[in-house]
């Protein structure tokens, strides 16, 4: 009878994104998940791939790259393009999904793109609708809500499709920065993941540099006050009531989180975090506040700092699809809090179709 009653589960990865790969590796790891003994009972699931340059592939050759049978296929390597193709999921048979499962990280997918087209499909999907990918995806609008309802942040500063070429408009930026923020700073694109295009700033030599690295990814750049301070990490799933996993904390032998350091085998993971019962309890409830602020559900990751010298707790900043990969704290904070990789991605399924 369970097979009879088997959902059938559109897997979206890859992506016109700086978070390709990534992308491509969380998938791997939901795809073995929901392949498991237990989950073939209830699912079945579909691959959709989409190359770098934003065509879709159909699931015969997408699933041979989650399997993989075969390397990551570009379109444009083949001579083929659809640029010129009205339709552009030609080809592309979806007409059978039941559940959507959305993994593509960054531009294109996180921002709340991927969820606008696959709501004309009118089937439910894992993952915050529109509004909360878009919020969540635009770290200069996040914390302005944050801001709005004193939720406890950093210092920052916004600079706003700024034109770099002109020098006086640089200095300004740059005297800004040193008038109002302590060193070290973080400047960051406003909409970019995984740390990239991030700098860590030390001293005025370096501030201009840093703002060029940000501005090629995103025109609206946010520069942060860094502190001395634990990072710390809350995964959230749920719809009409959000629960929160596990906190866990990521011990790093870079200077600071940046894209290595985040997929690097070698990072210290702790869960449970060494903290005290009532910081916990703290975070727990802001991760859940800072969620239903930007109208996110389903599931997400919260992120904090601990400063080390006063305990006290920042909101850092929201991941709507945070990472599935091997090294992902997302899917090891619900492990340790009773849900193993398996179980997480039906349940997550149950959360789209409110079971």
């Amino acid at each position: 009878m369970i097979g009879v009653n088997k959902k059938c589960i559109g897997l979206i990865f890859g992506g016109n994104s700086n978070e390709h790969e990534v992308s491509i590796s969380s998938a791997k790891t939901v795809f073995r998940a929901f392949n498991s003994k237990i989950n073939k009972q209830r699912f079945n699931l579909k691959a959709f791939y989409i190359d770098k340059y934003g065509d879709w592939i159909n699931s015969d050759l997408s699933e041979k790259i989650l399997i993989g049978e075969t390397e990551n296929i570009t379109t444009k390597q083949q001579g083929i393009t659809n640029r010129e193709k009205i339709n552009f999921l030609d080809g592309i048979e979806f007409q059978n999904i039941d559940v959507w499962f959305p993994l593509l990280h960054g531009f294109n997918g996180e921002d709340g793109s991927i969820h606008g087209l696959l709501k004309f499909t009118q089937k439910p999907l894992v993952g915050c609708g529109i509004v909360g990918s878009a919020l969540g995806m635009d770290k200069i609008i996040m914390k302005t809500i944050f801001s709005n309802l004193k939720l406890p942040q950093v210092n920052y500063l916004v600079f706003q499709n700024e034109d770099l070429k002109n020098k006086e408009v640089k200095n300004r930026m740059i005297n800004k920065i040193l008038k109002k923020l302590n060193f070290p700073i973080f400047v960051k694109p406003s909409n970019s993941g995984s740390s990239l295009g991030i700098s860590k700033v030390t001293n005025k030599s370096e501030i201009l540099q840093a703002i060029e690295k940000a501005w090629e990814i995103d025109t609206r750049i946010l520069v942060e006050e860094g502190l001395e301070a634990r990072e710390i990490e809350c995964g959230i799933i749920g719809k009409s009531k959000l629960l929160t996993s596990e906190i866990g904390e990521v011990k790093y032998e870079s200077d600071w989180y940046d894209y290595d350091s985040k997929y690097n085998l070698n990072n210290k993971i702790t869960i449970p975090a060494e903290i005290n019962s009532k910081v916990a309890e703290q975070i727990k409830n802001i991760a859940i506040q800072s969620c239903r602020a930007l109208n996110i559900f389903g599931f997400a990751r919260v992120d904090f700092f601990l400063e080390k010298s006063s305990n006290k707790v920042f909101l850092n900043e929201i991941n709507t699809i945070p990472g599935f990969t091997k090294n992902s704290m997302f899917p090891m904070l619900w492990k340790a809090s009773g849900l193993n990789i398996e179980q997480l991605v039906a349940k997550l399924v149950d959360i789209s179709l409110d079971l």
